[in-house]
């Protein structure tokens, strides 16, 4: 028999930040965010679809990617949130990613706390991430939550870590 979770809080608060559901608004932010990659900027009307998926996906699974905002200042930094990814809905991925220019400043690591916590409140176990191991900022985040290595693999883009940990 397959366990059930709770849905994951739409909202969350944590001194600094403000993490909530997506908004149609959001998009030009986030294709703002996805253009620091290298990438190219997406279309617009792409990433309005991707947010509709989010949503959705949302509803489907009780799990979220939420957009991070500064509390004081209001504005769209990123995204943070739970993700099936390369795992599962049972134990989903950990996921984030802020502009540049906030780099630094502790907010993946207080949004993330934030999510950790509302993982565990699901009833959940643990969670997984999986990281670039050339992307030090996001290992020492990942470290400093209590995530452990688990296992190397290797993909298209590289070497990737694949850390765990477990929730209370």
């Amino acid at each position: 028999m397959a366990a059930t979770y709770e849905p994951m809080p739409s909202r969350l608060e944590t001194g600094r930040l403000l993490l909530r559901p997506w908004k149609e608004a959001d998009a030009p932010e986030f294709c703002a965010l996805l253009s620091e990659r290298g990438e190219g900027t997406p279309p617009v009307e792409r990433i309005r679809a991707s947010i509709a998926e989010f949503l959705a996906e949302t509803e489907c699974t009780g799990i979220a990617l939420l957009p991070i905002l500064r509390r004081e200042e209001g504005d769209f930094i990123g995204y943070c949130g739970l993700i099936i990814g390369r795992t599962t809905l049972e134990e989903p991925e950990i996921a984030y990613e802020l502009f540049r220019r906030v780099h630094g400043r502790g907010y993946a690591t207080e949004a993330a706390g934030a999510v950790l916590g509302a993982a565990a409140a699901t009833g959940r176990t643990r969670l997984w991430s999986t990281v670039g191991t050339w992307n030090a900022p996001s290992l020492r985040v990942l470290d400093k939550l209590g995530f452990e290595r688990d296992h190397l693999s290797q993909e298209e883009n590289g070497e990737v870590a694949w850390l765990t940990r477990a929730l209370p």
